[in-house]
C-alpha cells in the first residue's frame, strides 16, 4: 500500500508522486519540498515541462522558501541529452549525473521535482513513461536522491494515474479538510496556514472553524488564503473574525483575498479586529 506522507516530512530517499487538478496547490506542495530539501542540505532542481520556467520561478519565490531564493528550475528538455524527444534511459542516466554533481559539490544529496507532462507528448511513444519510472527506481538506493513525480489530473488518463499511484513508495498531498462540488478547505504549507477555494457559506462554516482551528494550534500566525475563494456569506466570514479575535497577544491572522472578499469581512467587522491583517490582491489594507 502507497504510503500518504506531508510533503515536509519526506525522507531522503523518498520517491513520491502528485497527483493534482488544482496548480495552487501543487505550487504550495512544490515550494514546501523546496524548503524542506534546503534545510536538510540538498540541492534543488525543479524540471517543468508545461510551465514557463521564469513563470514557475516567480510562483515559488512568491510562496519562500528556506533562503528566499528559488531553486534550479530546468525545462525537461535538459533531461533529453540534446534528443529532438525524450528517451527515458538518457534521461536516468542524466539525473544520476546531477547526483553526483551535487555530492561532488557539497551538497547532501539531489531533491528533484519532475514535471511528466513530458511523457504525454508527441514524441514520446508509450513506453517511455513506464521504462523511466521503473529505471529511476534504482537512483534512491543510499538516499542520496529525493523525488516528487508531478502527474496533472487532466493530462493524463485514469489508468496512467493509477500506475504512477502504484510504481511510487509514496504520494504526497495537501491535507483536506472539507471538499464538495463547491468548495475545498485544505492546509496550505508555505506560509502554513489554511486554503479555501470556491463558494463557502454558513453551511459550511463548522468545516472552515475546523481547520482553522487546527492552525491555530500548529502556526504561530495564521494565513488564511481566499485568493480563490469567490463567495463568503456572514456567517463564514464571522467565523474568521472569531478565529482572528481569540488569538493570543503577538499573534495574528493574515488574510490573503481578493476584493469582494475583503469587502465582505469589512463589513463583517474586520476593522475591529486587531489582530487581524488583510492583504488584498491589487491593495493593501
Amino acid at each position: 500500500m502507497v504510503a500518504v506522507t506531508p510533503v515536509d516530512r519526506l525522507a531522503p530517499g523518498d520517491h513520491a508522486c502528485l497527483t493534482y487538478s488544482d496548480t495552487e496547490e501543487r505550487l504550495d506542495i512544490l515550494a514546501a519540498f523546496v524548503a524542506a530539501a534546503r534545510s536538510r542540505g540538498d540541492r534543488v532542481i525543479c524540471y517543468t515541462d508545461v510551465a514557463d520556467v521564469d513563470d514557475l520561478r516567480a510562483e515559488l519565490l512568491g510562496r519562500g522558501g528556506a533562503d528566499g531564493s528559488a531553486p534550479t528550475i530546468l525545462p525537461m528538455e535538459r533531461l533529453w541529452g540534446g534528443s529532438v524527444g525524450p528517451d527515458a534511459e538518457t534521461m536516468v542516466e542524466l539525473v544520476e549525473r546531477e547526483v553526483r554533481a551535487a555530492l561532488r559539490d557539497g551538497h547532501n544529496g539531489l531533491s528533484v521535482t519532475i514535471d511528466m507532462c513530458w511523457a504525454s507528448r508527441p514524441q514520446a511513444n508509450a513506453e517511455q513513461l513506464l521504462v523511466f519510472e521503473s529505471e529511476i527506481g534504482r537512483l534512491f538506493e543510499g538516499g542520496r536522491l529525493t523525488a516528487v513525480c508531478e502527474y496533472d489530473r487532466e493530462t493524463f488518463d485514469p489508468v496512467t494515474l493509477g500506475y504512477a499511484a502504484r510504481v511510487h513508495p509514496r504520494t504526497v498531498t495537501a491535507t483536506v479538510y472539507h471538499e464538495d462540488p463547491v468548495l475545498r478547505i485544505c492546509r496550505q504549507h508555505v506560509p502554513p496556514g489554511v486554503r479555501v477555494a470556491g463558494e463557502l457559506d454558513y453551511t459550511r462554516a463548522e468545516a472552515l472553524s475546523d481547520a482553522l482551528a487546527e492552525a491555530v494550534r500548529l502556526d504561530r500566525d495564521i494565513h488564511l488564503n481566499l485568493n480563490q475563494l469567490g463567495f463568503i456569506d456572514a456567517g463564514a466570514a464571522a467565523v474568521i473574525l472569531r478565529t482572528a479575535a481569540g488569538l493570543p497577544d503577538q499573534r495574528r491572522m493574515v488574510v490573503v483575498c481578493p476584493e469582494p472578499i475583503e469587502r465582505t469581512l469589512m463589513i463583517a467587522g474586520a476593522r475591529e479586529v486587531p489582530s487581524l491583517r488583510m492583504l488584498v490582491r491589487h491593495g493593501e489594507q
